[in-house]
């Protein structure tokens, strides 16, 4: 052993007492996981002769961080023996002192003391009980281990072997702690970054050369860069020389495929069909791995199976969730197989991946169709799809007839949280795997298409021309019937769902419980002793007392003290030479208001409710008037800033990146602006958050565990390109608080010379104006690029923290209001959002419980769109003056994500609504919950339904109808618009006919003489 050699005695005995713990507590509940065994021998031979990870040097590196060779380790519940030689003591031996005693025997040259050693363990061994566990298929070898097998054989008789690997593997090494995890995240870090970085960009050029280099070429080429220090430098916090080979690199193609991890490269030159490639290193011993098809010139058969694998890659990431069983993820991939593409079952893998840690592939952990045992935070898996020898039905040579495709990641298994996938660096989408080298690419011969049979009732007007209606505006409000029914059950189903959930939320009768805090009772004290008041006291005169909020009365020749929280408001009357000052407090019973809800600490006691004072210093009292008024607004004034800044955090200290230069967006504006100017600066991405730093050094930090979503926005059809981060929790920008943060950059530049003066004199027509669009063109995707290329780098630093970037479909948008000005709502995958003026809008779709689609009714352009959530105390949003064409894409879009919508011809009192929903939330769900929104349009429906059917014409009617109809069919368009005119005149008379109007008219008439003077203007004119 090397002298640097350093055993940590805190990690010893933080990881060893949880495991003598756990096998305690095993002990004492059945012996499930350890089998009742009263004590356990690791035992580790040779290094040079171990190969690979196993359980015991596994053991060795949790607990000491090194292997220990020759070395023999006996733990019972009390204390944990080690037998080892000389050296490997001196470094064992700072670890006595511990909560569990540590006994090291040492072994030397001396056979007698050896022997004695041995005899000591057998002793304590047989003292501890007759089962004794043992790590099974135990691969250790050498001099020191074939004399222990010799002691031990002999006691072996009396005792009874209990593997206890899968306890070793419960107990201690699955689930890992966060050094753990930071380990695996570098290594797999680094495994993505070779893969991406590196072995794509050799083997592009290698095929787009057409050079002849053997796989194990290749392999050896992609081997020899882990020692490229600098290649790896772009990882924070990251040291080359911990790097290690643990699997690969491994590179197959030429339809020779092996998809088992003991795979190796054959000297085979690579062929530019489906080569797959594997690699995975360590990083402190733990391991890592990333498996990636990449395709060249795929038919449509290849990629349909691609992507399927992909999506059933991406399901298992998804579902690997704490309490998971192993099983149900192999059987979740087969189920989608089966459903999709059953005949591919026989070529998928048997397991679909195992544990992963000091050991590749943890065998206990096996994610196959038979493993019960069940997944739990912090545990680490590859991740591991494929399906092997599929037949290519049309192969592009003669060694791509048969293909394999593989995929593999690590990942980590969260609680209550999305898996964390550490290998996303390496893309496996098909998009990104895909290769086209072929310059020529042959055009299809597209089949002429058969002419369409024509109607002879048409005539010479093609049937392709007649549409459902005549006016344009009115085709895009076109309903597709199957659809809309489809759509309807959905959202039966929706509705009955969260109905369900309702109930179960609120299983009692809750009340007011919905994670809102109940207003207290507020104390408050104006002098703690007769000594503090004010000197002024002894006027006996009315005093406000500023500093200690509190307005002084004199009552019966004595000063009394009022605090200003207990006074509701004052008042001032004249009378004569006297002024009249009347104070009225707060106290229970008086009303309805805002401070109905007031609280009070016994609302049974007596309350003073007014006092008057009088004077005949008018000035005076005006003066005192003023000032608890003035002092009661500011009172209230610092409770409302107190109450906004409720929410604010103080975010945890950003840690720089000190050892690089950190990744930088540069010349980039601020929304919401410091100090309210606009002052250009950058944003640099460090190891916990991102930090905002303008040129006059003011900065702007926000941290990655306070991101709940990121959003990246392009400049198309817009202004300006944005980055723009929601945050979980509000942070205070200069004075005010602020839950959004934005970074965008103008798209036009001002600084290019648009006028084109120079250049007229030299070209004609209109080539610089083409030109100076071109040059727009290329500026805007520039600037995309950039920008999302920072943005999936922020993503890429906050991955542990599940930030992950998100990008608005534009062409979902449709048009509202959600708070001044009409802007463009954009859905994205999680959220409907606003980025582009302020107040921005962002929606999160897992928070909306429902959402109501208000002044839906024939004839309004309009209608309004809100979404209650499911906190019920946070405010409904609105989104006002959609235009009813995007209607029908608004429903579309509600109903594909999965959100339950109802409609209403009507604005609602959404105030009213919640507060009879909080009030007890149960009995609201016990009434039918949020189906009241829906009963009007269904009534509506219903008795149309009932119209429609009482009125039933015969054939023969019907063609009566048509010969008349063609008669008057010059009068049709003149009759609607009078039979429409004279319905909403109807509508208007609230049910009084032209005749009671007409006598109404003449008897008011009567009554005020205008008959009369109408009759003399008919005479004068006559």
């Amino acid at each position: 052993m090397a002298e640097e050699v350093k055993v940590d005695k805190q990690v010893f005995h933080d990881r060893l007492g949880p495991l003598i713990s756990a096998w305690k507590a095993d002990r004492r509940s059945g012996d499930a996981l350890f089998g009742g065994v009263g004590s356990m021998v690791i035992l580790l031979g040779k290094a040079e002769e171990i190969q690979g990870f196993q359980k015991a040097n596994a053991l060795h590196f949790w607990l000491l961080g090194y292997e220990f060779p020759a070395t023999l380790f006996l733990f019972t519940t009390e204390t944990v023996y080690v037998v080892t030689t000389v050296k490997k003591a001196k470094h064992l031996e700072p670890l006595k002192g511990g909560k569990i005693p540590l006994e090291i025997l040492v072994r030397g040259k001396d056979a007698e003391q050896n022997a004695k050693h041995w005899e000591k363990c057998l002793e304590v061994i047989k003292g501890a009980g007759k089962k004794v566990g043992v790590v099974a298929k135990d691969p250790s070898t050498g001099p020191f281990v074939e004399e222990w097998k010799k002691v031990y054989a002999e006691a072996a008789k009396d005792l009874e072997e209990v593997d206890i690997t899968v306890a070793l593997s419960a107990a201690a090494l699955a689930a890992k702690d966060e050094n753990e995890l930071r380990s695996i995240r570098n290594a797999s870090k680094a495994s993505a970054l070779l893969m991406s970085q590196y072995f794509v960009e050799e083997m592009s050029e290698i095929l787009d050369a057409e050079k002849k280099v053997t796989h194990k070429a290749l392999g050896d080429m992609v081997d020899k860069k882990i020692d490229d220090e600098k290649f790896f430098s772009k990882l924070p916090d990251f040291s080359a020389s911990q790097l290690d080979w643990t699997y690969g690199p491994v590179i197959q193609s030429g339809g020779n495929y092996d998809l088992k991890i003991s795979a190796l490269s054959d000297n085979n030159n690579l062929h530019a069909g489906t080569i797959i490639a594997g690699i995975g290193l360590r990083y402190k011993s733990y391991a890592s791995m990333v498996a990636r098809t990449y395709l060249v010139d795929p038919n449509k058969s290849q990629e349909s199976n691609y992507k399927l694998l992909s999506h059933i890659h991406e399901t298992l990431i998804k579902e690997t969730q704490e309490g998971v069983a192993a099983k149900d993820l192999y059987n979740k991939a087969i189920g989608i197989i089966r459903a999709k593409k059953p005949e591919l079952e026989k070529h998928f893998l048997k397991n679909v991946g195992a544990g992963i840690g000091f050991e590749m592939k943890d065998s206990t952990l096996l994610l196959n169709g038979k493993n019960t045992r069940a997944l739990k935070d912090g545990m680490t898996l590859g991740i591991m799809t494929g399906f092997s020898d599929i037949t290519n039905p049309d192969p592009q040579d003669k060694t791509s007839k048969t293909y394999s495709l593989l995929i593999a990641d690590t990942v980590r298994v969260r609680r209550d949280a999305p898996t964390v996938n550490f290998t996303n660096g390496a893309p496996s989408e098909l998009e990104s795997i895909s290769f086209f080298f072929k310059d020529d690419v042959e055009e299809e011969q597209q089949a002429p298409k058969a002419k369409a049979k024509k109607d002879p009732k048409v005539g010479a007007v093609a049937s392709s021309n007649i549409t459902k209606t005549k006016l344009r505006a009115e085709r895009t409000t076109n309903v597709d019937e199957g659809a809309e029914a489809r759509r309807r059950q959905h959202q039966k189903e929706l509705a009955q769902k969260r109905q369900a959930d309702g109930l179960e939320r609120y299983s009692e009768a809750t009340g007011d419980q919905n994670g809102a805090t109940q207003k207290k009772f507020k104390r408050f004290e104006s002098y703690k002793r007769e000594n503090q008041l004010p000197s002024r006291v002894k006027d006996l005169t009315v005093f406000v007392d500023q500093k200690a909020q509190t307005v002084v009365v004199p009552i019966f020749g004595r000063p009394v003290p009022f605090h200003i929280n207990t006074i509701k408001n004052v008042s001032r009357t004249e009378e004569g030479d006297w002024t009249s000052l009347r104070i009225n407090f707060l106290s229970p019973g008086q009303g309805v208001g805002r401070k109905d809800d007031q609280p009070f600490e016994d609302p049974t006691a007596q309350f003073l409710r007014q006092l008057t004072v009088r004077t005949n210093d008018a000035t005076r009292f005006q003066d005192v008037s003023d000032q608890i008024t003035e002092l009661r607004k500011s009172l209230v004034r610092r409770e409302q800033e107190k109450k906004e800044l409720e929410d604010v955090v103080e975010q945890d200290k950003l840690i720089e990146i000190r050892n690089r230069k950190p990744a930088r967006l540069e010349n980039v504006f601020v929304r919401p602006a410091m100090d309210g100017k606009r002052i250009p600066g950058e944003v640099e991405i460090h190891q916990n958050g991102l930090r905002y730093r303008d040129h006059r050094g003011n900065n702007i930090d926000v941290l990655f565990s306070n991101v709940k979503h990121l959003f990246f926005q392009p400049c198309s059809h817009e202004l300006i390109v944005i980055i723009h981060v929601h945050l979980k929790n509000p942070i205070m920008i200069g004075k005010k608080k602020a839950k959004d943060v934005q970074f965008y950059r103008e798209a036009t530049d001002m600084q290019f010379d648009e006028t084109g003066n120079r250049k007229r004199k030299h070209r004609i027509h209109d080539e610089e104006e083409f030109e100076q669009e071109q040059e727009e063109r290329r500026r805007r995707a520039a600037l995309d690029k950039e920008f999302k290329g920072f943005a999936e780098k922020v993503s890429a630093a906050g991955a542990d923290e599940g930030v992950s970037v998100d990008i608005p479909f534009r062409e979902l948008g449709f048009s509202g209001v959600p708070n001044r000005s009409n802007v463009l709502m954009q859905p994205t995958t999680d959220c409907l959002v606003q980025l582009t003026e302020p107040p921005f809008t962002v929606v999160t779709l897992d928070d909306i419980e429902i959402a109501h689609l208000e002044r839906v009714q024939f004839g309004l352009k309009n209608f309004d769109m809100v979404f209650v959530f499911k906190d019920f105390h946070r405010q409904p949003a609105h989104v006002n003056t959609i235009p009813v064409e995007s209607l029908e894409g608004v429903k579309d879009w509600l109903d594909s994500v999965n959100i339950t919508y109802t409609e209403g011809p009507l604005n609602l009192n959404w105030g009213t609504i919640m507060k009879t929903v909080i009030a007890d939330p149960h009995e609201f769900f016990i009434g039918g919950g949020w189906s009241f929104l829906s009963q009007d349009s269904d009534e509506e429906e219903g008795s149309e339904d009932e119209e429609e059917s009482a009125f039933e014409v015969s054939e023969s009617e019907l063609a009566v109808s048509d010969e008349s109809s063609e008669d008057d069919s010059e009068f049709d368009d003149d009759a609607s618009a009078d039979a429409s005119a004279d319905a909403s005149l109807d509508e208007e008379s609230a049910g009084e006919d032209w005749d009671e109007l007409e006598k109404k008219a003449k008897r008011k008439d009567a009554e005020s003489g205008l008959n009369d003077e109408e009759d003399k203007g008919r005479k004068r004119k006559r």
